[in-house]
């Protein structure tokens, strides 16, 4: 996709409203049945940012398109949606689609989000997408290539990286530091999943925190003329890790929670869920994004060698309960919760992590309920696509619903 500079736009200062008249509008509408919006041409090549309509209607731009055709194909336009028009809808946002401020950011990917990339470019006209050419010399090291280097200078420039495994992380290392010098304006890495957060704590003389080794070495990562890196990543699995970073990298710490809370508005016993966290950390974690929602804690208690989990607070009885935590390896504590949750009266069970890692699919632990067996498996299990090896293998596989980061990724890149 290529990256086009804007043509001229012509707004409103921020203290005025425009207003406009359906007998003095400029446009000329047409109904479009199938997808129930009102759409408008121009008789003239000018591209309009208009902030909003207001008046009996709440009208906002939905998308921009090149005005500058001929005469001929705006005069079809009425007949073909694909034509430089207008679109308008009384539903959808300006604030989703690029305008004359946004800022435009060249986005580069590993093999492993590639996919993730092109839903994150797909969300905005402003992201360009460009290709790494991904290599190994004969002896197993990484052979990297970046094609056309020259052409990003003075660009903002982005890569969005997935750190799996030691051997991936060794390959995008080199990658991570070369962009940077390029003479680029500034560096966003996108790491949607720190891998080695569960590694955070020293409890016995001799124990390593990878968790603050790899936050040192992204601290080092070369200043570009924009000055310090910015990294963006979600739910970091303790939040005291911030500190670990150093001041030559400006973390930026988003949360998966909102799209859980969109897909809950959408199921038909919405009025119907509580939440339920596993622990004591996942409450302190997320409760407050989540305070509208009746709340069950669990907690962990040890008798003799065995830890079992039990309620704290909250009664699930005839409640959808959704468990939320931040991670999901092994998934044990998390059927443990499902089987006290059940045992109390739960109708239905479900769970939302942000990370599904499922080291040795694991995830086929996770049975499908249909209906009536809340105690065994669940309804729906959410995820994102932070981990994209997991996606590939849950895809369209019941009950896994995979959640995309992409429109979060593409608003965190217009930071």
């Amino acid at each position: 996709m290529a990256a086009t500079p804007p043509p001229p736009s012509l707004s409103l200062p921020s203290n005025k409203t425009l207003t406009l008249k359906r007998s003095h509008c400029p446009f000329h509408p047409s109904k479009n049945n199938d997808n129930n919006k009102s759409l408008f041409s121009f008789n003239s090549n000018l591209r309009c940012e208009i902030k909003g309509f207001e008046g009996h209607r709440r009208w906002t731009i939905e998308r921009f398109s090149d005005m500058n055709k001929d005469s001929t194909t705006l005069s079809n336009s009425s007949t073909n949606p694909s034509s430089p028009l207008v679109s308008v809808s009384a539903v959808t946002s300006a604030s989703q689609f690029p305008t004359k401020n946004a800022k435009k950011v060249v986005l580069f990917y590993c093999a492993e989000t590639k996919a993730l990339a092109e839903k994150t470019a797909a969300e905005s006209d402003a992201i360009e997408l460009r290709a790494i050419s991904w290599g190994k010399f004969p002896d197993g090291f990484p052979n990297i290539f970046i094609p056309n280097a020259q052409g990003i200078r003075g660009m903002h420039v982005a890569f969005l990286a997935s750190f799996s495994s030691p051997a991936v992380i060794f390959e995008q290392i080199p990658v991570i530091y070369a962009l940077p010098k390029l003479f680029i304006a500034s560096f966003t890495l996108v790491l949607p999943f720190f891998p080695t957060g569960t590694s955070e704590r020293m409890e016995d003389e001799g124990d390593i925190a990878t968790a603050f080794t790899l936050a040192r070495l992204l601290s080092n990562i070369p200043i570009s003329r924009g000055g310090p890196t910015s990294l963006v990543t979600f739910d970091i699995h303790a939040l005291q890790e911030r500190f670990y970073f150093g001041d030559n990298i400006l973390p930026c710490f988003e949360s998966g929670i909102p799209l859980l809370k969109r897909r809950l508005q959408d199921l038909p016993d919405s009025d119907n869920i509580s939440i339920a966290f596993p622990d004591d950390g996942a409450w302190k974690r997320f409760h407050k994004q989540l305070q509208h929602f009746p709340t069950i804690v669990c907690a962990k208690v040890r008798e003799g060698d065995q830890r079992i989990v039990r309620i704290k607070e909250g009664d699930p009885r005839g409640r959808h309960i959704v468990i939320v935590d931040d991670l999901v390896q092994s998934g044990g504590t998390l059927i443990e919760c499902q089987k006290v949750l059940a045992a109390h009266g739960a109708s239905k069970i479900s769970a939302y992590v942000t990370h599904g890692i499922f080291p040795n699919n694991s995830w086929a632990r996770f049975g499908h309920d249909n209906g009536g067996h809340p105690e065994t498996a669940f309804t729906y299990f959410w995820i994102t696509d932070s981990c994209p090896l997991t996606v590939k293998e849950v895809v369209n596989r019941p009950p896994f619903e995979v959640l995309s980061l992409a429109s979060s990724i593409s608003t965190s890149l217009q930071i």
